[in-house]
């Protein structure tokens, strides 16, 4: 009887320190793996098709954030995003790309964003889904991004110095 005792308070002691080693990491701001937005690239709704494509072209990335005139995040545009405009209208005039804006066109998957209170849980399972994470402030303005790097970068560093 004494030894299921120590068994009981043993197992209720552990419980105890892994939730609560849970609890503070997940309490954890997301502020610390976010990219500004000042450094971080993106597009404005009302922006043409060919200053999209000349942007992706220039920085070689495949999704990025929008924005609207406001500053409030609108969803993502993507290469395939462009690439089945183009395709549907049969337009690869680059002329004729500069009169029709990226909120004219569909967007295939838009990434889910953010709030910046938002809890590190929520960012560990949307970054299985997305490359990256937008991030919004309480009025929907756009704020940065987490890369997935980020966070991948963040649970090795948490789990190598778990013992430590």
């Amino acid at each position: 009887m004494k030894n299921a005792k120590a068994f009981n308070f043993l197992f209720i002691k552990d419980i105890y320190e892994i939730s609560s080693i849970i609890y503070n990491e997940f309490m954890e701001s997301i502020i610390t793996l976010l990219t500004p937005k000042k450094v971080t690239f993106y597009l404005n709704i009302n922006s043409t098709i060919r200053q999209a494509l000349e942007k992706f072209d220039a920085h070689r990335f495949t999704v990025v954030p929008l924005i609207d005139d406001e500053g409030k995040y609108c969803g993502t545009l993507s290469e395939g995003d462009l690439l089945r405009y183009i395709k549907h209208s049969a337009s690869f005039n680059l002329k004729k790309l500069e009169n029709v804006t990226i909120s004219e066109i569909e967007h295939y998957r838009p990434y889910q964003a953010l709030k910046i209170d938002a809890s590190m849980l929520d960012v560990f399972a949307l970054s299985q889904e997305q490359n990256f994470i937008p991030v919004t402030d309480d009025n929907d303005i756009f704020i940065g991004i987490i890369k997935r790097k980020e966070v991948i970068k963040k649970l090795f560093d948490d789990f190598s110095n778990k013992d430590k």
